[in-house]
């Protein structure tokens, strides 16, 4: 997940309190001393660290957890909370009609990012565009348009015209039936008095409703200054804080932002204009330690399920399974969604009890091989026959040759595929006698279980945390 060098470095800190029924002043201290060489390693800055575990110690010390809450639960909280209040909140930005301008150095992923932020809008069932005004850098139009088309919005620039505050001009007329318009700007090496002039104007022409500055998270806790410098060049609203999956140095970054007084709207990652992810510091934090995030989880489900049926010819309702028999057809569209809701490991993070401490335990390349097996099963089902899709019982050892000549995986990987469809079906079965409250009562063992800590139900993260503040 984003961070993981951060998340898996707290979560092994706060494993070494399991069994414990009691903590000492010795225990506190040795745990306080793993989380401040945690953040520190991320390049959370010196002094934030050393607020921040002074807080963590003496409310371990001082307060008395609720009867019934572990040792290590009741840590696990005041962490959780200190961690919170550390990355501050997120930028207020409703979905409504709205201009908004990112400005930004070379190289902080600004163009990514317009792209990335235009598909999010349009999953809200708002219409956004994009109007690239970078004049200065080569292929940044060329750029801009690729992405827009990728994230399937509206686009403006003229390759043609050096002037950015025409293009703004322009493209807002153009773009007038759009709900969102996103404005790319040009960046530089540094903040200087061009760079400054240039956004000026742009800003005076477009009368943005929302400036929001895009930071390279490898920039760790030298993001404050950079922050700092933009909002009194320009004024900032909001920071969208790209590249979290390529550095260490991105929690330095989160809490860097926070001491600037400005908050987060975004956090980016990955390459696909789907990997963006509005920030909830609730949601976050409780990923972060392992905790789940039942929000971001269920918005990805639900926006899976209608990529997944929009895309198909055939009517394809998953609440059938749930009535009738489950065939091979409905397990490809299972796995359809399931690669519609993006990379695997950050789906695992999002499940109280499946992600974090498990995640820690697999080896490095596990989330790859199984992508690679879901690859290999959409091939071979290319290679079966509609009875065979409809009824895999029928296959045989002559079906499976057969199957294996025409997908070219082997033998073992068809019988995987049969298998993998036969316990889906009877983990099927097991749902269909359930009712509601079987249904509820398995939620909360998976939220108790694993990584999430034993004794605190409903640690599912979103909106208000996974302590139910």
């Amino acid at each position: 997940m984003v961070l993981d060098d951060l998340g898996s470095s707290l979560r092994g800190t706060l494993d070494d309190l399991r069994g414990k029924s009691r903590l000492s002043e010795e225990d506190i201290e040795d745990i306080v001393k793993e989380i401040q060489r945690s953040l520190l390693q991320a390049d959370v800055d010196v002094g934030l660290v050393q607020d921040l575990s002074d807080s963590i110690e003496t409310r371990a010390l001082d307060e008395e957890p609720p009867a019934g809450t572990t040792p290590r639960d009741w840590v696990l909280r005041i962490v959780y909370e200190e961690l919170v209040d550390l990355v501050g909140e997120s930028t207020e930005l409703p979905l409504e009609e709205q201009t908004i301008m990112l400005a930004g150095l070379y190289g902080s992923g600004k163009t990514t990012t317009a792209a990335k932020m235009a598909w999010w809008f349009s999953t809200k069932g708002l219409r956004p565009a994009i109007i690239q005004t970078d004049t200065d850098r080569p292929g940044a139009y060329d750029q801009s348009k690729e992405m827009a088309e990728r994230a399937e919005v509206d686009f403006y620039g003229d390759p043609d015209e050096d002037d950015p505050v025409k293009i703004a001009r322009d493209g807002l007329e153009a773009t007038e039936s759009a709900d969102v318009r996103i404005v790319d700007t040009a960046g530089r090496d540094g903040l200087n008095e061009e760079l400054i002039e240039q956004i000026e104007r742009i800003e005076q022409e477009v009368q943005p409703d929302r400036d929001l500055l895009v930071l390279d998270a490898a920039m760790g806790q030298s993001a404050k200054s950079q922050a700092a410098d933009f909002e009194e060049a320009i004024g900032i609203d909001g920071v969208v804080i790209t590249k979290l999956d390529g550095t260490a140095k991105g929690g330095g970054a989160l809490a860097a932002v926070n001491e600037t007084d400005s908050t987060i709207a975004f956090l980016g990652s990955g390459e696909t204009v789907k990997d963006i992810e509005r920030f909830e510091p609730s949601g976050f934090i409780s990923r972060l330690l392992g905790m789940g995030d039942l929000k971001q989880l269920t918005e990805r489900v639900e926006r899976a399920m209608e990529e997944t049926q929009e895309g198909d010819e055939e009517d394809w309702d998953p609440e059938d399974m749930m009535e009738g028999k489950f065939t091979l057809k409905d397990m490809r569209k299972q796995m359809q969604t399931m690669n519609n809701m993006g990379p695997l490991d950050q789906v695992m993070d999002m499940i109280p009890g499946l992600g974090g401490g498990l995640m820690d335990q697999l080896p490095d390349d596990a989330m790859d091989v199984t992508q690679e097996r879901m690859r290999d099963f959409d091939v071979i089902m290319d290679s079966m026959t509609e009875e065979e899709l409809e009824n895999p019982r029928v296959v045989g050892q002559s079906r499976t040759k057969r199957i294996c000549r025409g997908s070219g995986k082997p033998e073992e990987r068809v019988r995987e595929l049969l298998q993998q469809h036969k316990q889906m079906e009877q983990m099927l079965k097991q749902f269909q006698g359930m009712g509601d409250g079987d249904m509820e009562r398995m939620m909360k063992q998976m939220q108790q279980g694993g990584g999430g800590g034993g004794g605190m139900g409903g640690m599912g993260g979103g909106g208000m945390g996974p302590f139910g503040d």
